[in-house]
């Protein structure tokens, strides 16, 4: 019992300094022990070494950082997932799913420069959520969705349609965070997980939707228009 309240407490206490410093809550621990680390170098005599490895654990809650996104009215529209640059569209099955049931995708790329945290493409419920394990390739190759680690997030509408977004570990993202189960209710921008220091995120949607953007846009997650169901 005390053990289990003691992780609570650091939860809320991990998910409280989270908030003050805008970054995500899986980031806190890790630049937390690299700026303990470079104070401890620092008192140990050793003033500039310390010095580059506090400016290190900023740098690392930079990549971690969590802003706040404009509440938009997209209703029935698919918003980005993901922070990035648009680097594929095309038409296909889910991953390791059927080839008779089809969707249209959008492929978005995230830099180690881009915020990492992702965000609900429509609101709906979460029918699934399946980890894949696999390889670690560059995610901006086409294979890395049957390849890489990842994780199939399947989404379901008002109406009843399915949608999913596929979270794509690439070459330096060793870690896929997704805070979703099935049967969880979401709305359309609301935080979902990310996908530490980088990699990709494709979209699915039905055929009765249209692509919004274009291979090299920016899109920005929980803001930008991907896809339009047509009339």
């Amino acid at each position: 019992m005390i053990d289990r309240e003691r992780a609570t407490g650091l939860l809320r206490m991990r998910n409280r300094l989270a908030k003050v410093f805008g970054i995500a809550a899986e980031g806190v621990p890790i630049a937390g022990a690299v700026m303990a680390l470079g104070f401890a170098v620092s008192l140990l005599g050793f003033a500039w070494p310390g010095a580059l490895i506090i400016v290190a654990a900023f740098a690392v809650a930079a990549f971690f950082r969590d802003p706040e996104r404009a509440q938009k009215n997209h209703e029935g529209a698919v918003i980005s997932g993901a922070d990035g640059k648009v680097t594929d569209i095309g038409e296909g099955c889910l991953p390791g799913g059927s080839h008779e049931e089809r969707y249209r995708r959008v492929s978005v790329f995230m830099s180690p420069f881009d915020v990492h945290v992702n965000r609900a493409p429509i609101s709906g419920e979460v029918i699934s959520v399946e980890h894949t394990a696999g390889k670690f390739r560059p995610a901006f190759r086409d294979e890395a969705s049957e390849h890489n680690e990842r994780n199939l997030i399947v989404l379901s509408d008002a109406a009843g349609r399915r949608h999913a977004m596929v979270q794509v570990a690439g070459y330096l993202a060793r870690r896929i965070v997704c805070r979703l189960r099935p049967a969880d209710l979401i709305e359309r921008g609301e935080r979902v997980g990310m996908i530490m220091f980088g990699s990709r995120v494709d979209h699915f949607m039905p055929l009765d939707y249209r692509i919004a953007v274009e291979i090299g846009d920016r899109v920005r997650a929980g803001e930008s228009i991907i896809g339009e169901r047509q009339r």
